[in-house]
């Protein structure tokens, strides 16, 4: 997503180089997704999945379908 838009910014870190990240993330697993430091997300989900999801959790409605041709 941070490729695509300017406004998402992302990280990415290996726990056993930053322990105390992961203690305050509490990482017991990876892939390990956070948000805005409150959502998180454990395992990889495609991006039709992702999306809505991550939406949902942060008290966001979901995009209208576009319209088909």
């Amino acid at each position: 997503m941070a490729i695509e838009n300017p406004n998402v910014r992302a990280d990415m870190i290996e726990v056993s180089e930053y322990p105390e990240l992961a203690q305050r993330y509490r990482v017991y697993g990876v892939p390990l997704t956070v948000v805005n430091q409150t959502v998180r997300f454990e395992g990889g989900a495609p991006e039709p999945y992702f999306i809505p999801a991550l939406l949902e959790q942060l008290g966001l409605k979901r995009p209208a379908p576009e319209p088909a041709e």
